[in-house]
């Protein structure tokens, strides 16, 4: 009988055993969940009390950043290197509008347009300009089209990979490496990225006129200076499925499976979403927008009026005033903003009205997200 107690009691304690560390990996489940932001302020504590609207994410790896600031609002292995498949063209498209002369027609290298996989319909003896190889990369994810920028930028593939290495290595993106322009990956492993180093690029993409005018273009119609018509669709279901969606890029392989990289414009505020390895993108990115927009709201930093000492004037001091300001900041963050102003110690008179003399400036959790100019007023010369 004492055998068989102690027999019980060994089966009662792995049961009990067992119950905690099921309940210890449920917890670390939902961890993997709990959006990543940089702050213990009252911010912090606004999106916690948000867990419940949390969506559920199918992608390997995702991150939702302010593009504005960089501040990650949510984020799930955003740091693991994968393949990105062809969001690899938002790299090759950068580029090739940083080397210039979009509008400048030649004739595409041969070899380059021999490509495997999506194209804008390129032969060997096609006359385009850079440009008309930006929409053929940005919408139908051509990689003929980026191949064939790559060369007229670098002069051939090889070396315009080492300009996107070296490129990575200026944005700091420090968990990628590229081996081809169009984002081709079925004979290497060494091309990838992070979901955080791609929206970081995209980020710096972004403040590109010319980027942000093709990626969020919808279709288009390319005609060449020998009079062939490129009939080109983009591919980003989310410009017509997503409120304010603004571009940026598809992508698919085999080994990445499929890829997404979108931008979103609400009141004044662009988010950016990265998800790699996703079978539900399409309605991943929509509902981290609706939730990462849902965690903000508007707030008026109010103008200010300074003195400044002249010399010339009427007066002994001249007056100078900045605008308001409307940005987007969480519940409480009003209190966290941070207030520089940047004048000079006096100015020398007659200057007019509206001459700029100086800056204020808020920073919220280190970063700028007001930096307004101190205009003069009611000058008496």
């Amino acid at each position: 009988m004492d055998n068989f107690k102690r027999f019980a009691v060994c089966i009662i304690s792995l049961i009990v055993v067992a119950s905690c560390i099921c309940i210890n990996a449920r917890a670390v489940s939902q961890e993997a969940l709990i959006p990543q932001i940089t702050s213990t302020s009252q911010s912090a504590k606004y999106a916690n009390a948000h867990m419940a609207d949390v969506p559920n994410i199918a992608a390997k790896a995702c991150v939702l950043m302010d593009a504005d600031t960089g501040r990650v609002l949510f984020e799930k292995n955003s740091d693991q290197r994968l393949q990105m498949a062809s969001t690899t063209k938002i790299m090759t498209t950068l580029l090739t509008i940083e080397s210039g002369n979009l509008d400048e027609y030649f004739k595409v290298d041969a070899d380059a347009v021999r490509v495997e996989g999506s194209s804008m319909g390129l032969k060997t003896d096609s006359i385009v300009t850079k440009r008309m190889l930006l929409y053929g990369m940005m919408l139908p994810s051509g990689n003929d089209a980026a191949n064939a920028a790559a060369v007229s930028v670098a002069g051939n593939m090889a070396d315009f990979v080492e300009l996107m290495n070296k490129k990575a290595d200026q944005l700091g993106l420090e968990n990628t490496h590229f081996v081809t322009p169009s984002g081709l990956d079925d004979y290497t492993n060494d091309h990838y990225s992070t979901a955080k180093d791609m929206a970081n690029l995209t980020r710096a993409a972004l403040q590109n006129d010319v980027f942000k005018e093709v990626c969020q273009t919808r279709s288009i119609k390319l005609t060449s200076e020998s009079g062939e018509d490129y009939w080109l669709s983009n591919t980003n279901r989310l410009l017509s499925s997503c409120e304010g969606v603004i571009g940026v890029k598809t992508g698919f392989t085999d080994k990445a499976g499929r890829c997404l990289v979108s931008a979103c414009c609400r009141d004044g505020m662009t988010l950016i979403c990265v998800t790699l390895c996703d079978p539900n993108d399409w309605y991943d990115h929509t509902n981290l927008y609706d939730y990462g927009f849902g965690l903000f709201q508007s707030y008026t930093v109010p103008g200010i009026t300074v003195k400044v000492p002249c010399v010339g004037g009427v007066d002994e001091f001249a007056q100078a005033r900045s605008e308001d300001c409307v940005i987007s900041i969480m519940p409480g963050e009003e209190n966290e903003l941070e207030k520089t102003v940047v004048m000079p110690r006096f100015i020398y008179l007659p200057m007019d009205d509206g001459t700029p003399i100086g800056r204020v400036i808020y920073k919220l959790h280190g970063e700028i997200v007001v930096n307004n100019e101190l205009l003069l007023e009611n000058i008496k010369d």
